[in-house]
């Protein structure tokens, strides 16, 4: 082995400059954000991401003082966006608000430009969206329970749209086959509301669908489709009087989409614990809150370490989930 020894005129420069470094990235965090922070959503306007980005923007804006831009960047369930933010500078300027379907994604696809959990550093969650279970009127279920004992006596015969193989309404219905042992048809859709829309209509007896989608179906008057169920684990503050699928006979369900907020990676923690504090602050306020439900969305921030355990946790559920169904990878 050879040692190497380097001389104190040598070390001395080099001892500096880390020290230098480290003040210069301390400053940084200290005087973050110096010019607007942008945020960039994988999906169309008007989606989950976006309406939870820009439902946030303005108050995350005054918090931090500087403006929000919200960027969307849709295309390849949110991967294009993943990649974009992935890819960015770590200083915090560059932000992604992802959601459930980042954590399929990697399940699906062999190859990514990117790998979540190392090439982005998670900040926090910020909400949570439970799906509804609704059915057709002509299906003749009133709860849950109901739902699957008819489905067990008529294999196959019932059927379920949904917005897309390997979507979070897709992997929804697939965890409540596996976890009541039931035979229902899938009819995928192209997306946007064509699910809803073919529930109305009759060509699908049930779907999982998001609560601003089905308003206008469930909500006053005459209800075009009987609501069951929410997906979630806690009943969902928007609809309160629905139980959830754990209460009606299908113990430990709980999938929702989601959404949050990831960094590139490396980006300084004191940076991420800055905009984390904002998003608390900002998130949990009884005004932001009442906005959300209104959406169909429940209020709900983490840690960054807790969020990256909950990534995590989510990646394994859906890499498990996406096998037993036999879904290949692309």
């Amino acid at each position: 082995m050879v040692a190497l020894r380097l001389r104190g005129s040598v070390t001395r420069p080099i001892i500096a400059a880390l020290v230098i470094g480290g003040f210069a990235a301390s400053a940084q965090a200290q005087n973050y954000p110096v010019k607007p922070v942008r945020v960039v959503v994988g999906f169309s306007p008007g989606g989950i991401a976006d309406v939870t980005v820009r439902l946030a923007a303005p108050k995350l804006a005054e918090a931090l003082g500087q403006p929000i831009i919200v960027e969307n960047r849709p295309g390849a369930s949110g991967a294009i966006a993943t990649e974009r933010v992935a890819a960015s500078p770590a200083d915090g300027y560059t932000l992604l608000a992802p959601t459930a379907a980042d954590t399929v994604i990697p399940s699906l696809r062999a190859k990514l430009p990117y790998n979540l959990e190392r090439d982005l550093a998670p900040v926090s969650l910020v909400a949570v969206a439970p799906f509804v279970l609704v059915v057709h009127p002509s299906v003749p279920a009133r709860n849950v329970k109901e739902l699957i004992a008819l489905a067990r006596a008529q294999p196959g015969k019932l059927s379920y749209g949904s917005v897309g193989i390997g979507t979070t309404p897709h992997l929804s219905a697939e965890a409540l086959k596996m976890m009541t042992n039931i035979d229902i048809l899938h009819v995928p859709y192209k997306g946007g509301l064509d699910n809803v829309i073919a529930n109305v209509s009759g060509l699908v007896d049930m779907v999982f669908a998001s609560m601003p989608s089905l308003m206008p179906v469930i909500g006053s008057g005459t209800p075009r489709l009987r609501a069951l169920a929410v997906t979630s684990a806690k009943r969902a503050s928007f609809k309160p009087e629905l139980p959830t699928l754990g209460e009606s006979g299908v113990p430990g369900y709980d999938r929702s989409s989601w959404v949050g907020v990831l960094a590139p990676a490396n980006v300084p923690k004191d940076i991420v614990a800055k905009i984390n504090a904002a998003l608390v602050k900002v998130v949990n306020t009884a005004e932001m809150r009442e906005s959300f439900g209104k959406q169909g969305l429940e209020a709900q921030t983490t840690t960054p370490e807790q969020y990256a355990a909950f990534i995590s946790v989510q990646l394994e559920q859906n890499r498990k989930l996406i096998r037993a169904i036999g879904l290949k990878q692309e």
